[in-house]
């Protein structure tokens, strides 16, 4: 939504402000360094700008979070190897451009000011190219979209999923005449923490996206961090349900060859009265522990799944996950999401029931409550801390947060 608009400008955004609570075990770390729960409030504050002429444009949006509360407190100095299982605050280390300054990261509180989006491009009638700061999305993932969707994919349990973060690339499309497409990605990056700029942490990808009757399909080839990548994807109708699906091999620098794959069904009809859609996916993380052991330091010694944790590309510790979603409307305005996030190898589960209420043409209310189910040594029950009787866990929780669009 904007509230100012010329024929070449825009400007639009929102103010967002979020509380979480988080309740912790009683054999939980966090319990020791943070009491019995934590309880954090955050604000992120988005102005989107934009300009166009003639097929060309200009994206630019700044972004502003500032977060308080006992969670930015006690993960400060978890450690890196716990750091990777829980990242804390939005940075730049490895891009090619530093966008991001933080402000203060002191005690409970933190605040960090960015852009998320600075590009410039160009629009025609076969195709566009786009260079800078932007996002993209490959992969026919619903739940859990990091098989294809290799860059910035979002945590399959985010509540929040409006903007993905952006990447320093050049992103270009050519389109042809029977509907197929093209595209291709450079990704530029640099050495952590600001040093040189190297090919081996960059990124080379095409994506072919084609029509087969009623079916499409994606053939992609990337070098990904010095990885060979390879996969293909689909998606077509069964009967009343739409079927998708998404299969990657990655060769490593190391020799490694790993398969990964996601598949889905959805289906969208009437119940009681009331539009309900579901999903169902299943997904193997071929980099994911073969032994269901997640403790840091067993993690850490899978160098394949440490390293794509850290980099925000992999959100799963096992290999075998279940996914089931569905969207009830109860009313126009007012709709229900129950999630189940399950871990076939442990098992263990994320139960999660969000919420969410339109409140008039620019205010929304967004809710969760999350609910972990699992035995100690398990993904979501609590996986070894490295300390003796003590697990990285959590018990239910809940997330609000209430939007303002402008």
């Amino acid at each position: 939504m904007s509230i100012a608009q010329t024929p070449g400008f825009s400007v639009g955004g929102h103010t967002k402000y979020r509380f979480t609570s988080t309740t912790f075990p009683a054999d939980s770390l966090f319990r020791d360094l943070a009491g019995s729960s934590a309880e954090d409030v955050g604000l992120d504050a988005r102005l989107n700008l934009g300009w166009s002429t003639a097929g060309w444009d200009v994206l630019a949006h700044a972004q502003f979070g500032a977060f308080d509360g006992d969670t930015v407190a006690f993960t400060r100095g978890l450690g890196d190897e716990r750091r990777v299982l829980l990242p804390r605050l939005p940075g730049d280390e490895r891009r090619w451009l530093d966008l991001t300054h933080v402000i203060t990261d002191k005690g409970e509180r933190a605040a960090v000011a960015r852009l998320d989006r600075a590009s410039f491009g160009y629009t025609g009638r076969d195709g566009a190219v786009r260079f800078g700061r932007q996002a993209i999305t490959w992969g026919n993932g619903l739940i859990f979209n990091t098989v294809m969707d290799i860059f910035n994919p979002f945590d399959p349990a985010a509540i929040d999923k409006e903007y993905k973060s952006g990447d320093d690339l050049l992103y270009g499309q050519y389109l042809r005449g029977n509907g197929d497409d093209l595209q291709g990605v450079i990704v530029v990056r640099r050495a952590p923490s600001g040093g040189a700029l190297e090919a081996d942490r960059s990124s080379f990808a095409a994506k072919y996206r084609g029509l087969v009757g009623d079916a499409e399909y994606d053939l992609l080839i990337a070098r990904h961090f010095a990885d060979t990548l390879a996969g293909g994807g689909a998606s077509r109708g069964i009967g009343g349900a739409l079927w998708r699906g998404d299969l990657l091999v990655t060769h490593t620098r190391t020799g490694e060859t790993v398969v990964s794959a996601v598949t889905s069904l959805s289906h969208s009809f009437s119940w009681a009265g009331r539009s309900l859609s579901a999903v169902a996916e299943y997904y193997f993380n071929g980099f994911g522990q073969r032994d269901a052991r997640y403790g840091p330091a067993d993690v850490a010694a899978n160098r394949g799944l440490a390293e794509r944790l850290s980099r925000g590309e992999l959100f799963s510790l096992g290999r075998h996950y279940l996914g089931l979603s569905a969207l009830i409307e109860i009313t126009p305005l007012w709709a229900l999401t129950p999630n189940l996030f399950a871990n076939l190898g442990d098992p263990s589960a994320l139960v999660q029931l969000a919420a969410q209420a339109d409140l008039g043409d620019s205010m929304r209310l967004l809710g969760a409550v999350n609910v972990p189910v699992g035995e100690p040594g398990t993904e979501y029950g609590g996986i070894d801390a490295g300390r003796p009787a003590r697990q990285l866990s959590s018990g239910p929780g809940v997330f609000v947060q209430f939007a303002w669009y402008f």
